[in-house]
């Protein structure tokens, strides 16, 4: 059986079960809404029967997962994901109906796995694929847009010198490193040579946690330097200075295999999600760039007579409203929706009444903040003349 019959195998599985899930939850849903509650008895089926629908749909969502992942033509992968969308968020509705209705966030479902045949391994919900993906890829576009931004700054704050001055820092620096090395290097020397002649030499004495330091510090130098050649070595590659590694497990893996015959059967899996996640990137590339060239070649070959219908359609819109209110109508703003909201279903008056709501609706608004203007400067108004009658004080007259 070929991946493609067992994928279409799949979905129509899933499709039938979903069509059964949703023509038994119509009816159930009605039940559930009508009348009033009944009390305990009614409280315990309408769990259950909410536990049933939370099952079934969890399965069919594992199933489609399961699939979305296997899939690799765009078009069958965006209906897939549509549907699993759809499904998440009804999980999501009947984990809030439970809650609301036990009240409680943990729910047993003990019956109710033996009754459909599912293990309990069966109730944990997994993460998407597809989300873990999608996270990554935004935390990596997220990190090239904050590299390029420190880049800017640091290159912005760098003052500007000349090639003799950055030649003449860079041989300083170089210098300087080499003679503290050498140094280093020098006084070591003459104070082993120093110890040995004297027989004063002795194994340090450590104590745990300086041992512990000392073998930190040799594994985290062996770690960066693996690091640092691993990096060297990516750079090189993507330069173009040293050929590309052919695709395929490495030696170090193909030695793994022959010594574990079930840890090769994982591997194997990895490397061939690996491939097929390459596969379905390549075909959404090729999907993209196919939409590009239809797009183009429609607004090429229909794009004039599309236009010209148009304004036809606009033009006809213009003088069905002039014969209809006697007067030419005024075009529609960006707000309001501009010429797409004369394409719509609906007659000039009924058109004309959306306008003609819409600009009084804003001649409300503005009436309505010229008021809470005059308010204000009232407001303002009234507190300056208190102010100035607190300020001024009253002269006493004196009598002669």
């Amino acid at each position: 059986m070929t991946s493609r019959s067992f994928s279409r195998q799949q979905w129509a599985a899933a499709h039938s079960a979903l069509q059964r899930l949703l023509q038994e939850e119509v009816p159930s849903e009605r039940q559930l809404g009508a009348g009033p509650k009944l009390g305990a008895g009614h409280e315990l089926g309408a769990g259950h029967e909410l536990g049933v629908l939370y099952l079934k749909y969890l399965q069919i969502f594992r199933r489609l997962e399961g699939l979305y992942e296997q899939l690799v033509q765009p078009q069958r992968r965006r209906a897939v994901r549509m549907v699993l969308d759809g499904i998440t968020g009804r999980l999501l509705e009947l984990r809030t109906q439970m809650v609301s209705l036990q009240l409680s966030e943990f729910h047993y479902f003990d019956d109710l796995l033996l009754d459909l045949k599912m293990t309990p391994r069966d109730l944990e919900i997994p993460v998407p694929r597809y989300f873990l993906r999608e996270k990554n890829q935004l935390q990596k576009k997220f990190a090239h847009i904050l590299e390029a931004q420190r880049a800017k700054h640091t290159a912005s704050c760098v003052p500007p010198m000349s090639l003799e001055e950055a030649v003449l820092l860079l041989q300083v620096s170089e210098r300087a490193r080499q003679g503290r090395i050498r140094a280093q290097y020098m006084k070591e020397l003459v104070q082993s040579e120093r110890g040995v002649l004297r027989n004063t030499w002795k194994p340090p004495k450590l104590t745990p946690h300086q041992a512990a330091v000392t073998v930190q510090k040799v594994w985290r130098g062996y770690r960066q330097r693996k690091q640092t050649v691993r990096h060297r070595t990516e750079e090189m590659r993507f330069l173009g200075m040293i050929p590309a590694e052919p695709p395929g497990p490495g030696p170090a893996r193909l030695r793994a295999r022959r010594a574990s015959p079930s840890l090769s059967l994982v591997q194997d899996q990895e490397e061939e999600e690996f491939q097929r996640g390459l596969v379905q990137d390549q075909e959404e590339e090729e999907y993209q760039r196919a939409r590009l060239r239809v797009k183009r070649s429609l607004l090429d070959v229909e794009g004039t007579e599309i236009r010209e219908t148009l304004q036809d359609q606009i033009r006809q819109w213009f003088l069905e409203c002039r014969g209809a209110t006697g007067k030419f109508p005024e075009f529609p703003d960006g707000e309001d929706g501009g010429s797409a909201s004369l394409f719509s279903q609906k007659t000039p008056e009924q058109v004309a009444a959306e306008l003609a709501a819409r600009e009084e609706e804003r001649q409300r608004k503005k009436e309505r903040k010229k008021e809470r203007e005059k308010e204000k400067t009232g407001k303002m108004k009234k507190k300056k003349k208190k102010k100035a009658k607190t300020e001024v004080q009253p002269i006493k007259r004196i009598g002669y």
